[in-house]
C-alpha cells in the first residue's frame, strides 16, 4: 500500500464496550474477516499479567487473518508476543527508545494531539502517527476540544510520515480527513459499537480505497 505503513484501516480495542473479554476477541476477528489489516491492543486498565494473555491470544488472532498487531505503550510485551509494532502516548518511552530497545524490529506509532507533539514524534523517529481527535469523540474527552481538520492539514504540510486521523471518525467523515491529507483513518466504537461489524469494517474499507 503507497502510504508506508500498508494499512489505512487500524483498529484500536476497548474491552469496556463489550460484556467480556471473548466478545472483544469475536468483534475483532468480525472486522478481520472484513478484511481490518492492523489492530493495536489497548486495554490500559489492566495488570500485565492479563496484557500478556490478551496479546497472545490477539496476535494467534490476527496472524490468521495476516494483519499487524500493536501493543499500547508497552514494549516490552510487544517484543515478548513477537507483536509487528508498539503504540505510544506521550507519557511513554520516546520513539527512539522503543526502536533501540526492540533492536529496530518494531514498527513504532505515536499518538500526538497538537501539531508541536506531531513534529516531536516524526523527528524522534516515529514510523507513523495518529492525529486527534479530529472531531468530537467520548473516548477523547481528556484530550480537550478537536484539534480540528486545519490542524491535520498543517501537520500533513510539515511531516512526511504516515498520519493516521483519529477521534469521531464515522464514515461520512471519511473523505474530508483523507482530502485533508491523512492516510488513513484509526477507530474505536465506530466499528466495535457497531451493530453489525463485519459490514462497517467493509464499507470503511470500502470508503478508504
Amino acid at each position: 500500500m503507497a502510504n508506508g505503513i500498508g494499512f489505512r484501516l487500524y483498529l484500536v480495542t476497548d474491552r469496556r464496550l463489550f460484556a467480556s473479554t471473548g466478545s472483544l476477541f469475536t468483534a475483532v476477528e468480525d472486522a478481520l474477516r472484513a478484511g481490518v489489516r492492523a489492530v493495536q491492543l489497548r486495554e490500559k486498565d489492566i495488570n500485565i499479567r492479563e496484557l500478556l494473555n490478551m496479546a497472545y491470544c490477539m496476535k494467534e488472532l490476527t496472524d490468521r487473518y495476516g494483519a499487524r498487531l500493536f501493543i499500547n505503550d508497552r514494549v516490552d510485551v510487544a517484543i515478548a508476543v513477537e507483536a509487528h509494532g508498539v503504540h505510544l502516548g506521550q507519557g511513554s518511552i520516546p520513539a527512539s527508545a522503543a526502536k533501540k530497545v526492540s533492536k529496530g524490529r518494531l514498527i513504532v506509532g505515536v499518538s500526538t494531539h497538537s501539531i508541536t507533539e506531531a513534529l516531536d514524534a516524526a523527528k524522534d523517529g516515529a514510523d507513523f502517527i495518529t492525529f486527534g481527535p479530529i472531531y468530537q469523540t467520548s473516548s477523547k474527552l481528556k484530550y480537550g476540544e478537536p484539534v480540528g481538520i486545519n490542524a491535520l492539514k498543517i501537520v500533513r504540510s510539515k511531516v512526511s510520515i504516515p498520519i493516521m486521523a483519529i477521534g469521531g471518525i464515522k464514515i461520512d467523515k471519511i473523505k474530508e480527513v483523507m482530502d485533508s491529507g491523512a492516510d488513513g483513518v484509526a477507530v474505536i466504537s465506530a466499528i466495535l459499537g457497531s451493530g453489525n461489524i463485519k459490514q462497517t469494517t467493509e464499507d470503511f474499507l470500502r470508503c478508504l480505497q
